[in-house]
């Protein structure tokens, strides 16, 4: 954990506060409540899972598509923290597939559902078969598994939202927020809360997680040195959505308070501090094929070769951001997390039209991506899309 806090530029972990403030409570509840969090065994989910399991629950089932995420989850849990009393079981299965639905029938007593399931890549929106997928996992998966809890009698359901949906300029953050759309509509129905936050350090997939993997295959360290983010732990990450799931009232969005423990990095410097961390010096390169050349004979003299360029793709967002100037902030109630307030506010119609429209392209098994930016542009209206025609899978 300090390992990564010093790379993110941190002395100090966000939540220990809020966390200590309220331990007893968060102990209380979690030890009399049986859970269900779906997504569970990637980067978010993981940190999630383990912190509902150390506060021992009745019941914890732990579903995901990863069959050997959730392994290593596994293996994980049971050498950090040992066994629960309660019934602890996973499940590889996919959110969306008939198996889940039988799954849910057969059970599906749960006070608390946790999703944590996302296509969370700007890269994502390259084509529009992927991109139909983001919109099925993001938001219909989302609309099918509320409603499950809602017929089930389950108490809250917690999901997670992203900064790119405050004012969101590429696919991914706006499939978020046309989400939260339809968590506003089943709000009527049942308790939901969900939370924004930055970039988890070291997720899998990130950019910082790619990181290890370069060294380990002996490859250049690529980033761009343009782009600032705000950065936190996966514990940090686990502790923020436990905290909203069990304390936000129905439609709060929970984020991180900005502080001087909170602050914007760049990758690039992120990278440097990472190498200097690993005992290697940073050699700056001006080109992929002089920084894959110098792979070769660098390493060996205690030097690693990096790439650090300005950023051109399609859907990178200049700056971050939690919350917007027409949205009601409660920032009284904790130290370290601001809380976004909402009322039950939606389209019927639009939420209607938005399902048809994108039932039809299914039933037609073809659609395209401006199809989709254009029905995207209609449920949001000031959608900051710019199309550049360039893409992460297009660089190193």
């Amino acid at each position: 954990m300090n390992s990564i806090l010093k790379l993110i530029g941190r002395e100090k972990e966000l939540f220990t506060t809020d966390i200590k403030n309220n331990s007893g409570t968060l102990e209380e509840i979690v030890s009399n409540s049986k859970f269900l969090v779906l997504g569970g065994a990637g980067s978010i989910g993981q940190a999630v899972v383990k912190e509902i399991f150390k506060r021992n629950p009745k019941k914890l089932h732990v579903v995901d598509i990863s069959e050997n995420n959730m392994v290593e989850l596994v293996r994980d849990i049971r050498s950090s923290f040992g066994y629960i009393d309660g019934d602890f079981q996973t499940f590889a299965l996919d959110i969306g597939s008939l198996e889940y639905d039988a799954f849910i029938k057969a059970d599906g007593q749960f006070d608390y559902v946790l999703n944590l399931s996302a296509l969370k890549h700007v890269r994502s929106e390259k084509d529009p078969y992927t991109l139909m997928r983001m919109i099925d996992v993001n938001i219909f998966n989302t609309d099918k598994t509320l409603k499950q809890s809602i017929d089930a009698g389950v108490k809250k359901y917690f999901c997670v939202s992203t900064d790119k949906a405050a004012n969101p300029v590429n696919m991914m953050g706006a499939s978020k927020r046309i989400m939260e759309m339809f968590l506003m509509r089943r709000s009527l129905e049942i308790d939901i809360s969900t939370a924004r936050f930055a970039n988890v350090a070291f997720s899998d997939g990130s950019l910082l997680h790619s990181f290890n993997q370069r060294l380990e295959k002996r490859q250049p360290i690529v980033a761009p040195n343009d782009i600032k983010r705000y950065f936190v732990t996966p514990q940090e990450s686990g502790e923020l959505c436990l905290m909203s799931c069990l304390f936000g009232d129905n439609r709060d969005i929970f984020f991180p308070k900005l502080s001087e423990s909170l602050h914007l990095i760049s990758f690039a410097d992120i990278a440097v501090r990472y190498l200097e961390q690993k005992g290697f010096e940073p050699v700056l390169c001006s080109s992929e094929e002089e920084a894959r050349e110098l792979t070769k004979t660098l390493p060996g003299q205690g030097k690693w070769p990096c790439l650090f360029t300005g950023s051109d793709t399609t859907g990178e967002k200049d700056f971050e951001e939690f919350f917007t100037d027409s949205e009601t902030l409660d920032m009284e109630r904790f130290e370290n997390l601001g809380i976004i307030k909402n009322q039950a506010v939606f389209d019927s119609q639009l939420l209607l039209e938005f399902e048809s429209t994108i039932a039809a392209m299914k039933e037609d098994l073809a659609w395209d991506k401006e199809s989709i930016v254009e029905l995207f542009f209609k449920m949001i209206p000031d959608f900051g899309h710019k199309e550049t025609g360039k893409y992460l899978d297009s660089k190193m």
